[in-house]
């Protein structure tokens, strides 16, 4: 077996694997159906939105308590990539039945119930369900919902796989028919073997994938490898695979670094690592800023949230990520580090024009900070899209305003994505609002204002009149829940 330094290690169902000869952007998804021919998980998009490649894969987490945990988590394989695979479980559709041919209570679920016709979907449907049935016993309507966002189907419909979601977890079997229950210890011990020790490699030259061992490990790769493309969850780098066939050599992968996973909360704020997944931070988010844990569940579906991270949404610059608007208003920093050291920047500097970032050569995103939001502080945050659930914003606009004991504006901090080619701040809407009495000729003022701040462009997936327009009604939403009976019970913090 090729040492560390040099092969991709994880477990596959119950077999340790070593790959040592691998491209940096080959796919989850091909290596398990050409290289294993495990082709129960199916290709449908290539662009992590139909949920017919789901897969679990398995990662030890710290617990807290100073130990280590098993997390299993629904991921889509098709824009998941090998060289993110080191030291973790990686378990497939064809790993849950028992040997003897008898079906995992999910499965069995989904025959029972007709939860399955032309069957393509299917896979994906047990393995997302199969997430849901090892964390969760007694699962709400609501709960198998969200964990199906992710999952189309086409033929079935939902509500005979939601029945096979309620019947499944009434079925608790003993541990010996669960083939992860009866294995966590000693898959456990296997994954605590695999961690890395020193930088791996994989190819030569700029033709490799690395997966540096610490955050010193990754500063010294890319003080080596400037042009490099550093990926977290590969949510977005994906689709530049499998939609733009673009080469990304050489590839750096950071999800395996502990430096980068963790969440710090103090009474100045919350820090997050860059490598932390919207589904790791969605618990601490939640509760400081209750309006960002709703804008979270419709960001992609669970797989997607599963892998993507905050610090790779900011990384990306894109002008219609989803986290940056709320983050700008809530005066968040991004800490870059690099092989000379770290520097922080307040993130709606960070954003200069579209596709460019304050970031250097050398430099990665190693955390955000998230200042606690003041007493008596209004925030909240709006997302637009076709569908309700996993897509992508049309525009996203997040408000936060201070009022003195007069109801005049004290502080107004207005922010949207979508308007313009970065995140931008809507500065001569704030100015119209700082000093003026909270009312509804007062909001009149700032959404003409706006016109000022923005020249939106027409898209497919909306035109610049809808943009504006809409930007301007969400303003108006946010005064109207701000001074109405639902805003007292929603706390201002109600998410579109």
């Amino acid at each position: 077996m090729a040492q560390a330094a040099d092969s991709i290690r994880f477990i596959l169902n119950d077999t340790e694997v070593a790959v040592s000869d691998v491209a940096p952007t080959a796919t989850l998804l091909d290596f398990l159906r050409l290289e294993r021919r495990l082709t129960g998980t199916k290709e449908g998009c290539a662009e992590g939105d139909c949920g017919a490649c789901t897969v679990l894969v398995g990662r030890l987490a710290k617990d807290g308590q100073g130990g280590e945990r098993l997390i299993y988590e629904s991921v889509n394989a098709c824009i998941r990539f090998v060289g993110s695979l080191n030291a973790t479980h990686v378990v497939t559709v064809e790993h849950l039945a028992a040997g003897d041919g008898t079906l995992h209570p999910v499965q069995q679920a989904m025959v029972d119930f007709h939860g399955s016709q032309c069957g393509f979907c299917t896979p994906g449907f047990v393995m997302s369900l199969y997430g849901l049935w090892l964390t969760n016993d007694n699962p709400s309507r609501a709960a198998i919902e969200k964990a199906l966002q992710g999952n189309l189907c086409r033929c079935t419909g939902y509500e005979p796989i939601v029945r096979a979601a309620e019947a499944a977890a009434r079925e608790r079997p003993s541990a010996i028919f669960d083939p992860i229950t009866r294995t966590r210890d000693a898959i456990i011990a296997r994954l605590k073997a695999l961690q890395p020790q020193e930088t791996i490699v994989v190819g030569k030259g700029e033709d490799c994938l690395i997966v540096p061992a610490d955050a010193a490990g990754l500063a010294t790769v890319l003080s080596e490898h400037p042009t490099a493309t550093i990926v977290a969850g590969a949510t977005d780098v994906g689709l530049w695979v499998t939609k733009q066939m673009r080469t990304l050599n050489p590839v750096v992968f950071i999800n395996g670094i502990a430096e980068l996973q963790r969440i710090d909360r103090t009474e100045a704020g919350l820090t997050i690592g860059a490598g932390v997944s919207y589904t790791a931070t969605f618990d601490a988010l939640s509760s400081a800023y209750p309006a960002f844990g709703r804008l979270i569940d419709r960001i992609g579906g669970e797989q997607v949230r599963n892998m993507g991270t905050i610090g790779g949404n900011i990384a990306n610059g894109s002008p219609i990520g989803d986290s940056p608007p709320p983050l700008i208003v809530l005066g968040a920093a991004v800490t870059l580090g690099s092989k000379d050291g770290t520097r922080t920047l307040p993130l709606e500097d960070f954003f200069i024009a579209y596709g460019k970032q304050d970031r250097k050569p050398g430099e990665f995103v190693e955390s955000i900070f998230v200042p606690a939001l003041p007493a008596g502080d209004h925030f909240a945050a709006y997302k637009l899209s076709k569908r309700r659930d996993e897509d992508i914003s049309a525009l996203l606009g997040a408000f936060r305003i201070a009022l003195d004991e007069n109801n005049h504006v004290r502080t107004a901090l207005i922010a949207y994505g979508g308007m313009a080619a970065t995140p931008k701040r809507a500065k001569a809407a704030e100015a119209a609002l700082i000093g003026q009495r909270w009312s509804e000729e007062t909001i009149r003022a700032a959404q003409a204002a706006l016109d000022t701040d923005y020249q939106p462009i027409n898209d497919w997936r909306a035109t610049s009149a809808y943009r504006m327009l809409a930007a301007k009604n969400l303003l108006m939403r946010f005064f109207l829940e701000s001074t109405g009976e639902r805003a007292q019970l929603r706390r201002f913090e109600e998410v579109a």
